[in-house]
């Protein structure tokens, strides 16, 4: 953390990228309409209460029941097309929140009992911590390895519940150097509120020099090629198997035909699902012949293997 402190926990955290500065307008503007509103209907009524309440007899009740259709419509189709208009706002924040550029930073993270692991690219890891440069797009797949967590960055306005068996995305890209606070807001045992940390955002030749001097182990895809012959996934899909399993060459992003009939794009999930359940989603031409190896992989070793078949261009070896 290079000593640097953590900003206090705080009711408005402090902003530490263009979304979360987005995403406060949203609230914002959205709290003063609500108030507007409001806030007359709620006065209104209490000074009729006071005014009108049975035991004042100094007032005139002699008036008729009096309506105003126009004012009636007005009330009506203004909170309408008001709330149809942060709707659409509400829709164009989360479709860029769910849609990372292509050329964003990957990192890797697992959630359990009670703590966040993350991975770098480069096979660099922590726990409870993590370091990304600022002005660069940062991607993080993020899995629980046994209960439902959610990943939460105050500073940046994102939260992602994390469950297992299942791929989460987020990115984000940070302005802002600085160390803010990371937790868990997903009550997932009995010392869930242990389960933070920090993310420190740096500059990019900061970040380059924690990555030269973090422990490095092999990087992800290059540690899942020793998996991949391992687990014996090369005896069946290896350039030089006899078995006929489908090739695994590019097949990240690429369109894959089901013995279904249908289509799908292979994602980490897909990729993921073909291990664990490989009978749900059989490609077209195959038969259903690989056995299942849940609970026989652990789930970072997983996201090793997916690691090196998202990177397999050439032959698998």
């Amino acid at each position: 953390m290079n000593g640097a402190p953590i900003s206090p926990l705080s009711i408005w955290p402090s902003s530490a990228s263009a979304y979360a500065g987005e995403v406060d307008l949203v609230i914002l503007v959205f709290t003063c309409v609500i108030l507007l509103l409001t806030v007359p209907i709620f006065v209104t009524l209490i000074y009729f209460a006071f005014r009108y309440h049975s035991g004042n007899q100094h007032v005139d009740r002699s008036q008729d029941e009096a309506r105003n259709v126009r004012l009636e419509l007005t009330w009506i189709v203004v909170p309408f097309v008001l709330t149809l208009i942060f709707f659409a706002w509400a829709t164009v924040l989360y479709i860029r929140f769910t849609s990372p550029p292509d050329d964003a930073l990957e990192i890797t993270a697992i959630g359990k009992q009670w703590m966040w692991k993350f991975q770098h690219p480069g096979g660099q890891s922590e726990i409870n911590a993590l370091h990304v440069p600022i002005d660069q797009p940062v991607r993080i797949t993020a899995i629980s390895q046994d209960v439902i967590h959610a990943l939460y960055i105050p500073s940046l306005r994102i939260k992602m519940d994390v469950l297992p068996g299942r791929y989460h995305t987020l990115w984000f890209e940070a302005n802002e150097p600085g160390t803010q606070r990371l937790l868990c807001t997903e009550f997932c045992g009995t010392d869930h509120s242990g389960m933070g940390g920090f993310i420190e955002f740096m500059t990019p030749s900061a970040y380059q020099s924690w990555l030269d001097g973090a422990t490095v182990d092999l990087s992800l895809a290059a540690a899942g090629k020793d998996l991949f012959r391992t687990y014996g996934c090369s005896g069946c899909h290896g350039s030089e198997s006899v078995a006929r399993a489908p090739s695994l060459n590019g097949v990240y992003g690429r369109s894959v035909p089901l013995d279904d009939g249908t289509t799908l794009i292979a994602d980490e999930q897909y990729i993921r699902d073909s291990i664990l359940l490989p009978g749900r989603q059989v490609a077209a031409g195959y038969k259903p012949i690989m056995p299942t190896f849940a609970g026989q992989i652990p789930e970072e070793d997983i996201l090793k293997l997916v690691a090196y078949i998202k990177k397999l261009g050439g032959d698998p070896e």
